[in-house]
């Protein structure tokens, strides 16, 4: 019955359907778009239908940009990280601009003390890519390793032959944004985009940026020219651009001109 009934509907019914996804259920841009791919194969494979790809539409993904912290929000956000390990791993994160499958993954191997380098292995795409060593960094992990002693994972979890969970980290991190008094939603990833955003007032060009995020695209970095707070104080805007308001008095209200006195008409006889 229901494939029945599905079959007398046609692509009205279809977009009535998407409509009521996006206005009335709310749902999601993924979840969304894994509907739009269900409908598609329900009726152009099962049913062979063959509707143009365009009477089922996917949805565009929103293009939002990206939360970002000042600095004095991070370091406050540091500050109230209240275990140790969490807080050596976030701050880790932020210095290499790492995403949160990264600093999970690393390990104590991948730290060059030497050329003061820290290798990520194997990150998003599968590629490989350094990232300069903070020195500061370098000072907090050898004590962190003095007290914690961790053997293969840097950031180990429980059992120790494992990573540490990512909801440990999200978890720690939602507690310290509440302690900090931060109302922005943040996440792990905002520190990757807080890093970019402050390298990017700092000066530091757009292609070198690219490298040390591992973005495949240079416009995918160049979002972050968007969330610059210096270089949006930077530009002027257009009302500054106009000449100075010069104060015009204001004109004198002019009297309206009596009426002329009518002519006297000539007595008519009575």
């Amino acid at each position: 019955m229901a494939r029945s009934g599905a079959v007398q509907l046609g692509p009205e019914q279809i977009r009535a359907y998407q409509v009521y996804l996006a206005q009335e259920r709310k749902v999601s841009w993924s979840s969304f778009n894994q509907a739009v791919c269900a409908l598609r194969f329900f009726y152009n494979v099962t049913l062979a239908r063959n509707y143009p790809r365009e009477q089922v539409p996917f949805g565009k993904r929103p293009k939002k940009l990206p939360v970002v912290l000042s600095r004095e929000e991070v370091a406050r956000l540091f500050a109230c990280v209240t275990h140790p390990p969490h807080r050596i791993l976030l701050r880790t994160a932020y210095a290499g601009g790492l995403r949160l499958s990264e600093v999970r993954q690393l390990q104590v191997g991948h730290i060059d003390s030497a050329r003061m380098l820290l290798h990520v292995v194997q990150g998003k795409g599968a590629k490989d890519r350094l990232v300069p060593l903070s020195p500061q960094l370098l000072l907090e992990l050898r004590e962190y390793w003095k007290v914690y002693r961790p053997r293969l994972w840097l950031f180990p979890g429980h059992p120790p032959e494992r990573p540490l969970h990512g909801a440990s980290v999200q978890r720690a991190l939602r507690r310290a944004a509440q302690l900090a008094g931060i109302r922005k939603p943040i996440s792990p990833h905002t520190l990757r985009h807080s890093f970019a955003t402050h390298l990017m007032e700092a000066g530091v060009d757009l292609f070198t940026l690219q490298k040390l995020l591992g973005h495949r695209q240079l416009s995918t970095t160049a979002l972050y020219t968007h969330v610059s707070q210096q270089r949006l104080l930077t530009i002027s805007s257009a009302l500054d651009l106009l000449p100075p308001l010069v104060d015009i008095p204001p004109a004198e209200p002019r009297e309206s001109p009596l009426p002329s006195p009518l002519p006297q008409l000539p007595l008519l006889p009575s």
